[in-house]
């Protein structure tokens, strides 16, 4: 990753509060960071409230599968995603024609890596209510994720058609395609890119083609980020779409650094949250099978310079 000159970036500076190292020659910053998330009273109220109300003999099926429902809701939004998924099955049992409930499973399920698990959820989704047009984009991910890039791409060209101003739509699309085909998928989202508005994922797409800096994306975020929610917000998805860069480019130590800091914002909701952990894990996988090739290749290599010199 760039980092920038204090010099270029002293308004920055002042704004993330970053701290700098000084050397004789230049002055380097941390780049920007907001104070990470943390639970707020009204959630945690909420938890105590909604699990002492289960306690109760006299709920209807109904209400205590809401109740379940709900205080899923806060658990996933304060990180405690076991116990949400925990939550959501119990409410599934009493009452199972929820269709958010199968799509908030479908993204757990994703991020393990359980993507038979995930597509039957949000097949489910779909079935109760077609028009979810969140569960939609998370098959096509998962079907990414999950190494079926065809289906995925028919997905998210479907997703992406019904609402082709979403710059989220087009971010997701471009990053199927790249898997097929780099250069046609740079040249379609050039075209997309074209016709943006000034929604914020614009950005966000601006950042991918190379059409802003990073520089110009970090000020972009710091001018239009009012409290530390929202920078937090805003940075959770600017670092996790600069790795994807980075690491559709084979520069995993940059695309690791950055899927890091996306993690660390405590955006716990966010689906560049929740795929960061995925990513990392994909990447490791991937060095080690490239280190054990080449190790394999060396062996292979020492081998029949061995069998040479005794053939000599």
């Amino acid at each position: 990753m760039k980092w920038f000159q204090t010099a270029s970036l002293c308004i920055m500076l002042v704004l993330t509060g970053c701290s700098s190292t000084t050397k004789q020659s230049s002055q380097w910053i941390y780049p920007p960071m907001a104070v990470p998330l943390q639970s707020t009273i009204k959630q945690e109220v909420q938890i105590a409230r909604l699990t002492q109300l289960l306690q109760r003999s006299d709920l209807k099926d109904e209400v205590r599968a809401k109740m379940f429902y709900e205080r899923g809701n806060y658990y996933d939004s304060v990180g405690l995603r076991d116990l949400a998924r925990l939550d959501f099955n119990q409410s599934l049992a009493l009452e199972p024609a929820q269709p958010d409930i199968f799509n908030l499973l479908g993204v757990y399920f994703t991020q393990v890596g359980e993507f038979d698990a995930a597509y039957e959820a949000f097949d489910s989704t779909l079935e109760l209510d077609p028009s979810n047009s969140y569960a939609e984009r998370n098959r096509a991910i998962a079907l990414y994720y999950g190494d079926r890039i065809d289906l995925a791409f028919e997905d998210m060209t479907k997703h992406y058609q019904d609402d082709p101003s979403d710059p989220f739509r087009a971010l997701w699309l471009y990053i199927i395609q790249y898997e097929l085909d780099p250069i046609e998928a740079q040249q379609a989202l050039l075209a997309r890119y074209e016709s943006k508005d000034e929604s914020w994922g614009w950005v966000l797409v601006a950042l991918t083609l190379d059409k802003i800096t990073e520089e110009q994306a970090f000020k972009a975020v710091l001018t239009s980020s009012r409290d530390n929610t929202l920078l937090a917000q805003r940075l959770t998805e600017v670092y996790f779409y600069l790795g994807k860069r980075y690491q559709l480019v084979g520069d995993y130590a940059n695309a690791v650094s950055l899927y890091k800091l996306a993690l660390s914002f405590n955006v716990f909701e966010y689906v560049e949250h929740r795929y960061s952990f995925l990513e990392l894990g994909r990447i490791f996988e991937e060095v080690k099978a490239q280190r054990l090739a080449e190790t394999n290749a060396k062996k292979m290599s020492e081998s029949s310079e061995k069998s040479e010199v005794v053939t000599q």
